[in-house]
């Protein structure tokens, strides 16, 4: 069959699906399998990108690339054109990558993160782990994949791992302006250790003000108030934070003790997980990030299965606390829902086997549940209907 007629078949099949309600395709199955086609196609595209940008076909042209070809008679961005044309060149050095992603088994994020990782320096270690890789792609969620790809680097390349994580500090930069009317600009970039510090405290301080703005227009309405009720948006608590952050700075006196950071040390924990070396919000960081904070630093030690500390202390409490709270924070990393990363320490902890139902106080027995589906676990079902 000629290419005229495989377009001109794909052709037919988008105008069915384009004409077809929507309503009819609304449906979880129908998403995941438009997704999956949509990388099969994506995929296809960027195989057959690079074959173009290897026959050189587009010369004649006077192109001075094939990526500003594509950008122009495509009607593309530079940078798109640039990008596909880029991981067509990659993936030449990972078939596993491409065929998964021939499958629609992964994305196109997956496939140029998963070329991105394979260097010089990590060629050979690619070449063994390149399924193993794969199938990380395909099973877990996006963010999870991520963590283990940024692990596997690491162990793969150390010295490049922490060169990369030198360059990512090295491109923290805050701007402030002020406007000729008087309003003031920012914009900013944090290495993720900084970013992390400044993301809680300023978390913190804006869900003191909601609290307040809650409070106060329940007050005024005399009734649960609605999101919408409330006297500040989002947008506007953020700044209101962070002007609060500084006025508290400027409240502490001089020589005054600063907040240390709080490493955890899992020992033990290797043998079920894989080493890790994370901060408290999920994010990847490596060994070396950490020097610069350990001479202000408290150690936290977490044992597993060991006399050398008793985690599960409380087993007749109904609330997780202390060790106990801790080890499930750890262990648990984040929400145990499917469709929620919320990391651990945001998470209340739920007990897998209810208290109600015996379930007793225990790290073997606890996992990290968000607000709502903690809330949601509890909901009891609708009576059946009477018959």
């Amino acid at each position: 069959m000629q290419l005229e007629d495989l377009t001109a078949e794909l052709a037919a099949l988008m105008d069915r699906l384009c004409e077809a309600d929507p309503a009819v395709l609304a449906d979880g199955d129908s998403i995941v399998a438009l997704h999956r086609e949509l990388e099969r196609l994506d995929a296809t595209l960027t195989r057959a990108t690079g074959a173009f940008d290897a026959s050189g076909e587009w010369e004649p042209d006077g192109a001075a690339t094939a990526a500003a070809w594509v950008s122009t008679r495509c009607r593309q961005p530079k940078s798109a054109a640039h990008r596909r044309v880029n991981l067509a060149r990659r993936l030449r050095n990972a078939a596993v990558v491409e065929a998964a992603w021939l499958a629609g088994e992964i994305g196109s994020v997956h496939a140029s993160l998963l070329t991105k990782a394979r260097t010089d320096a990590t060629a050979e270690v690619f070449a063994r782990d390149e399924e193993m890789l794969c199938d990380q792609a395909r099973t877990l969620s996006f963010h999870q994949f991520t963590n283990v790809l940024k692990y596997w680097s690491y162990y793969a390349d150390p010295d490049g791992a922490e060169d990369d994580a030198d360059k990512l500090k090295d491109q923290r930069r805050f701007h402030l302006s002020k406007s000729f009317e008087g309003a003031w600009f920012s914009d900013g970039v944090f290495d993720p250790i900084g970013g992390a510090v400044f993301d809680k405290a300023l978390r913190s301080i804006e869900d003191e003000l909601f609290e307040a703005d809650w409070a106060d227009a329940k007050a005024r309405l005399g009734r649960e108030p609605t999101i919408s009720e409330l006297a500040r948006t989002p947008a506007q608590r953020r700044p209101d934070a962070v002007v609060e952050m500084a006025r508290r700075s400027q409240a502490m006196p001089a020589g005054s003790r600063l907040p240390e950071p709080l490493f955890t040390v899992l020992v033990g924990y290797e043998t079920f997980a894989g080493p890790i070396c994370q901060l408290a919000n999920n994010t990847v960081v490596t060994p070396g990030s950490l020097v610069p904070y350990l001479d202000q630093s408290w150690i936290e030690r977490v044992v597993f299965d060991s006399p050398g500390r008793v985690i599960d202390v409380g087993v007749r409490r109904r609330i997780f606390a202390g060790a106990t709270r801790r080890a499930v924070e750890v262990t648990g990393q984040e929400c145990f829902h499917q469709y929620c990363d919320r990391p651990a320490e945001d998470c209340e902890i739920d007990h897998i086997q209810p208290w109600a139902a015996d379930g007793p106080t225990t790290q073997e027995n606890g996992r990290p549940a968000c607000g709502r589906h903690n809330r949601g676990r509890q909901q009891r079902p609708p009576p059946p209907e009477a018959a």
